[in-house]
């Protein structure tokens, strides 16, 4: 469906990108999500008219995909999408009401986070530090240690640009979803290898590129590139079903909380918008005091 048989798709879709500064990730999710409705709209009741456009529709459209196997999660996903759609389209005046209001989201089971043991990560960052520097290991080595240390998301690290880099004050500033910027401090040891990874860099590429970690090319980092790096070296030193960046992030945060850090806190490092999104991690920490409690207490 070309989006130019749909300007209320398109603006929205502009709306997304030039006022809320979403990223193409995002937008990518939103222009699929709402492409797929109004294919479905069309093909099953023979319109797509704004107005006309009513809560069984959505409802329709959602069991064919829960149909298809669509997960819970997946399906809440898309549902959000329309609800941020329509009431765009509230606010403009080109609706009255949503029919998102008479649709019902499905539960979702929460699922606890993967993350690595603290002794497992001990022992990684030290098999990395005494590793051989080529310059995919160098990679590997340098994405490991700035996820772990800044739980940043994959985005995130690949777009991370030198000037980003705070050495005297010894922090990172990170440009998040929604062009958030936050700060987020680390250790002496993560500046150092930052500094002499710039300096190979720089000395390998005359400095030509501003992104702070590239290829062996001399080019910037992308996602399948990072991802392969990331899940190598896991695997290699983990026995994790998952084996992705985003446990790292999810290993920084549990780390924090299992060591007492505060849960604001927490969510400030993550550059989280909600709160909730942030209290899956203080599971961990109940499980943690569960286990010191059986193994401390006289009566447990």
């Amino acid at each position: 469906m070309p989006l130019a048989d749909h300007p209320h798709i398109q603006s929205f879709l502009d709306y997304l990108k030039f006022e809320k500064r979403y990223s193409f990730h995002t937008l990518t999710s939103y222009t699929t999500d709402l492409t797929e409705f109004y294919d479905y709209t069309e093909t099953r009741f023979g319109t797509t008219a704004l107005k006309e456009i009513s809560a069984a529709f959505v409802r329709s459209w959602l069991a064919s995909l829960k149909d298809n196997g669509l997960s819970s999660k997946s399906l809440n996903r898309k549902i959000s999408s329309l609800k941020s759609f329509f009431k765009y389209h509230m606010k403009t005046g080109a609706i009255e009401s949503t029919p998102m209001d008479k649709v019902i989201s499905p539960k979702v089971g929460k699922r606890l986070p993967v993350f690595v043991k603290e002794e497992d990560t001990r022992m990684l960052l030290e098999t990395l530090n005494s590793s051989t520097e080529d310059w995919k290991s160098l990679n590997a080595k340098m994405l490991i240690i700035i996820f772990y240390a800044t739980g940043m998301r994959l985005s995130e690290l690949i777009n991370l640009n030198d000037n980003q880099i705070d050495f005297s004050r010894e922090q990172i500033k990170v440009l998040g979803k929604g062009n958030k910027e936050r700060v987020i401090p680390v250790s002496r040891e993560v500046i150092a290898a930052i500094r002499d990874y710039q300096q190979f860099k720089n000395k390998e590429f005359d400095g030509t590129n501003n992104f702070l970690l590239v290829t062996e090319k001399g080019k910037k980092l992308y996602p399948r590139y990072a991802w392969k790096l990331v899940n190598q070296v896991l695997g290699e030193a983990s026995t994790l079903d998952k084996k992705s960046p985003h446990v790292l992030r999810h290993t920084f945060a549990t780390h924090l909380m299992n060591n007492g850090a505060d849960l604001n806190a927490v969510k400030e490092l993550l550059g989280h918008s909600s709160l909730a999104s942030t209290q899956v991690y203080t599971h961990n920490t109940i499980e943690k005091l569960k286990d010191i409690h059986k193994k401390a207490h006289p009566k447990a």
